[in-house]
């Protein structure tokens, strides 16, 4: 029965499936994609509300404009009609076209009429005669002491153009009409007021004779007006912000807060793991850390119970040679027969033989997994491999000895496999000092080397009385021993077969055990079977 070293199998849970993440029409992660939209979503209606109501504007002010400008031009027609004289340089009756011009504005309460001659003055105001009195609603009486009811007028953060101001631009608005256009603009009004301005050319052929300008100055409840209709859009656009704000912080904070104290609860009470199904249950990036914590804390519990074993096993093994130890010396004063004093020698010298394969077989497995993280992978020749690790052990061999052979496979292309060569070499090392302890003395170890489809496949097979059935999966348990007839005691510290499966899965592999069959159906000793992915490219 082989020498048998026990490995720990892969307690590491099975990672869980990740579902895929839906709706992928935009870039990022899935709750990257929920921020984005929920943020997007509340400036979009205000950006909405703000380019409908400019249409609404521009159309309302537009419409202003053509009213005023199809007044104006009637007036002019008139003014031209009625109110000019002479031949061949006509000129306009300012008194006529007063008169005219009160007649037909009949004084609009939002509208303001002015007429100016060929030089740019003022002739005719509408306001000049108009008999109207400026009427405001007064607040509501307040007591002696009590202040103002607040009050917030956006006109008050505007700066307030100035009276010298004001007559620029209507000045500049009229000398543009007397080149014979017709200039409509948004404009200040006399008491700072924006108004819609319309200055239209009074023309008899092509002489100038004056310009009139129409005003209207509900521009500002136009725009007021405007506001209102934007509150319902600003208040859907805060209600948007505030329920995504609650939203992401349900989704996201709130979770995130969970995992923390869970995490802190794992590392105040020592517990052995996370657990928090709902959240693994999500569909998204917190669903997949959660279920990473779970399968982490789990892997890490599964570590921990395997280091308690582990330590467990080591200490049950080193006290079977101490106590031997202890025994042996115990004794040693009591004997005074050289021979059996010469036995009792014989066991310490085993026992310390025993004490000091354990210890390093235990030292080996402990660094193993540090070995396998440090080392970077890289392509290796397996029939170099192996022909080295043989090629020692032919060298270094004695007489009587169990010899050593490698078979080389038959193909031009050499079998190779991505892994690391020191753990790779050891797992053949281990294979072929197992082989040669079960092994009679002059007796063969055969290691072979093959190719199968997309594997390569390495045998260490060797002489022995092979291994009955029903240990060909305990051999490989840790501290497994059982040595063959006539075999040194101690010469096994049952690790060599754990720590060869250990890396051979580390590296993708497998590791099993078999027996040969001779042809009358005789066992004709154990065969250990490596199987590694072959390297591609």
């Amino acid at each position: 029965m082989a020498s048998a070293t026990g490995t720990a199998k892969p307690d590491g849970p099975q990672g869980r499936s990740r579902k895929p993440s839906r709706f992928r029409w935009l870039p990022g992660s899935r709750l990257g994609r929920l921020i984005v939209v929920l943020n997007v979503l509340g400036l979009a209606i205000l950006i909405t509300g703000a380019l409908v109501l400019n249409e609404l504007r521009r159309g309302l002010v537009n419409a202003r404009i053509d009213s005023l400008t199809t007044q104006g031009e009637l007036m002019a027609t008139i003014i031209d009609q009625a109110a000019t004289e002479g031949e061949p340089e006509p000129s306009m009756d300012p008194t006529f076209a007063n008169r005219i011009v009160l007649q037909m504005l009949a004084n609009p309460r939002t509208q303001r009429a002015r007429l100016f001659d060929a030089k740019g003055r003022l002739v005719a105001d509408s306001q000049w005669v108009a008999d109207r009195v400026e009427r405001r609603v007064l607040p509501p009486a307040r007591r002696p002491g009590e202040p103002p009811p607040f009050s917030f007028d956006v006109r008050r953060l505007l700066p307030k153009p100035s009276p010298a101001e004001v007559r620029a631009e209507l000045a500049a608005e009229v000398r543009q009409a007397m080149s014979g256009r017709q200039v409509a603009d948004l404009r200040a009004g006399d008491d700072g007021r924006r108004v819609v301005s319309v200055s239209i050319p009074i023309q008899h052929v092509q002489d100038v004779l004056g310009v009139l300008t129409l005003e209207a100055n509900d521009v500002d409840q136009i725009i007021a007006r405007e506001r209102a209709a934007l509150i319902p859009f600003i208040l859907i656009a805060i209600g948007v912000t505030l329920s995504s704000s609650l939203l992401l912080n349900r989704l996201i904070a709130q979770p995130v807060r969970r995992l923390s104290r869970a995490a802190d609860s794992v590392r105040l009470s020592r517990a052995r793991a996370i657990s928090l199904p709902d959240l693994a249950r999500r569909d998204d990036e917190l669903g997949d850390l959660t279920r990473s914590l779970e399968d982490m804390t789990h892997a890490l519990s599964e570590r921990m119970d395997a280091i308690e074993r582990f330590a467990a096993d080591v200490a049950h093994e080193i006290r079977n040679p101490l106590t031997s130890l202890r025994s042996a010396v115990e004794t040693l004063d009591l004997v005074k027969d050289p021979a059996a004093r010469e036995r009792l020698f014989g066991i310490l010298k085993n026992d310390v033989q025993r004490l000091d394969r354990l210890v390093t077989d235990i030292s080996n497995a402990s660094r193993l997994d540090a070995e396998l993280s440090r080392d970077q992978p890289k392509r290796i020749d397996m029939e170099r491999l192996i022909f080295d690790v043989v090629a020692l052990y032919q060298a270094t061999a004695k007489p009587g000895d169990v010899a050593v052979k490698f078979e080389p496979p038959g193909g031009l292309e050499a079998p190779a496999v991505v892994g690391r060569e020191g753990p790779l070499s050891q797992v053949f090392r281990n294979l072929i000092d197992n082989a040669r302890s079960f092994s009679p003395r002059g007796g063969e170890v055969v290691v072979g080397l093959a190719k199968v489809r997309n594997t390569v496949v390495a045998t260490v097979a060797d002489s022995g009385p092979g291994i009955p059935p029903e240990n060909l999966e305990t051999i490989f348990e840790r501290f497994y021993t059982s040595r063959p007839k006539g075999a040194a005691f101690g010469g096994n510290s049952g690790l060599g077969l754990s720590i060869a499966r250990q890396i051979a899965e580390a590296h993708g592999g497998t590791l099993r055990a078999a027996n040969r069959q001779w042809p009358d159906g005789s066992i004709g000793g154990a065969m250990f079977i490596l199987t590694l992915p072959e390297a591609q490219g």
